[in-house]
């Protein structure tokens, strides 16, 4: 066998051995992923469901805000928190730099728009459908949002996902603020980039192996969930 061939034999050995180190890395990677998908979430929603339901003079303004807040590019996201984060910076008594906070907080603020943006397409729609029954029956903006959130909670599960995918496949920002530390901050994109250069295959080939899996699995619930959700009712 040659060496890139020898690489994957012992990825794949790592990986049907639950080789401690790998294992290490992917549950640190999923607890800082989750945790900033589920922030990030929880206020994407609330910010999208009142942007597609409230009226206000400035709104027009906003979503063009949270639309070039979705471009802004990741590493940028990454500066701004490590200015934030630093030791001169505002936030910066808090020591949170270079820790798996810092990475969480990062993540959340790189994947908000994301949420928010899916969040008030998939509210927006269905407000023009029940927008006016809603306010017949007295629903004010945020009684009408809470009661689409929990209507719309098939797709809203949906948009949990993919902010899952979008949160544990970034690399830049996360490895800014959180300093790729061995058994402390490395997660499994910062870890591949870091043994790749290093000519470190197999670890790299078996964390990437496994990051593919998880992709693989959402993209998969992600099919289950759309054929889960109730179909449109037909007009008469």
């Amino acid at each position: 066998m040659n060496s890139l061939s020898d690489s994957f034999v012992v990825a794949f050995g790592l990986i049907t051995s639950l080789d401690a180190g790998l294992l290490d890395i992917v549950s640190r990677s999923l607890t800082v992923s989750l945790w900033a998908t589920l922030l990030a979430f929880l206020i994407g929603a609330a910010i999208g469901s009142l942007l597609a339901i409230a009226a206000f003079r400035f709104k027009p303004l906003a979503m063009v805000l949270l639309n070039t807040y979705v471009a802004i590019p990741a590493v940028v996201v990454g500066l701004i928190v490590y200015i934030l984060l630093s030791r001169s910076g505002p936030l910066g008594s808090l020591g949170w730099l270079f820790s798996l906070k810092a990475m969480v907080l990062a993540q959340t603020i790189l994947v908000i728009p994301l949420a928010a943006t899916m969040t008030q397409q998939i509210i927006g729609g269905a407000h023009q459908q029940m927008g006016e029954r809603l306010r017949s029956l007295g629903a004010g903006h945020l009684t009408s949002a809470a009661l689409l959130l929990i209507n719309e909670r098939h797709a809203l599960i949906t948009v949990l996902v993919t902010c899952f995918g979008r949160a544990i496949s970034e690399v830049g920002t996360v490895m800014m603020v959180g300093g790729n530390i061995e058994g402390f901050t490395r997660v499994m994109t910062t870890a591949i980039a870091l043994e790749t250069s290093k000519g470190d295959l197999p670890l790299a080939i078996g964390l990437g192996v496994v990051l593919l899996a998880v992709v693989l699995l959402l993209n998969a619930l992600l099919s289950a969930l759309r054929g889960l959700q109730p179909a449109e009712p037909k007009a008469s």
